[in-house]
């Protein structure tokens, strides 16, 4: 009898509490409640439609400051974190206070703009290989007119550093080194990676 009551604490405590994100070690309570917020709101799109991955999202969080590690590989199925790097946000971002960011969904902003995205097909551009974004909320739904994609840029670092990164005209623009590990993900996949940028 003692043996199954242990059993059976253990398997309550188990199953009645969500299990923890692995890589977020370093994270705050309160970063990792708003991750989790942009996770669930992510889970519920991909529901939506087969088209969406189910296995692999990206999310971006502008919060941390730019010289930071702050674009994320996330594995939906194993709730983990499976890689990590910087990304600049839009000059027309800037708010004049250091790490204070405002967002914009308006042609010739030049600013950043939050939300759910998909990652669509690659092309070549002015920054090379570079993948178009199609918006999916009312926040980013101007991401194709504004001709935000996400692309590598060779001003951005490779390693975190504690000064502010180049910044972009509203483009996820990342390091060349982190944008070829992105792009082996993304064309090996058969269905819509979703991105989330978050504030």
């Amino acid at each position: 009898m003692r043996i199954f009551n242990l059993l059976l604490i253990f398997s309550l405590s188990f199953f009645a509490y969500p299990k923890p994100i692995i890589g977020t070690e370093n994270w705050t309570e309160t970063d990792i409640e708003r991750f989790n917020s942009k996770l669930a709101d992510v889970k519920e799109k991909i529901k939506t439609s087969d088209s969406y991955n189910a296995k692999i999202a990206f999310f971006v969080d502008m919060k941390i400051k730019s010289g930071k590690n702050r674009f994320f590989v996330y594995d939906l199925e194993n709730n983990k974190i499976l890689d990590e790097g910087l990304v600049a946000h839009g000059c027309g971002s800037e708010t004049g206070i250091p790490g204070n960011l405002k967002f914009s969904n308006e042609p010739n902003s030049n600013a950043t703009s939050l939300g759910r995205y998909t990652v669509g097909k690659s092309y070549n551009g002015m920054f090379g290989k570079s993948y178009k974004l199609y918006g999916l909320d009312a926040t980013n739904n101007n991401a194709l007119k504004r001709a935000v994609v996400l692309h590598s840029y060779s001003a951005i670092p490779e390693e975190e550093q504690d000064h502010y990164i180049s910044r972009s005209h509203g483009c996820p623009m990342v390091n060349e080194m982190f944008f070829k590990r992105l792009e082996k993900i993304i064309d090996s996949s058969k269905s819509a990676i979703i991105l989330n940028i978050y504030y």
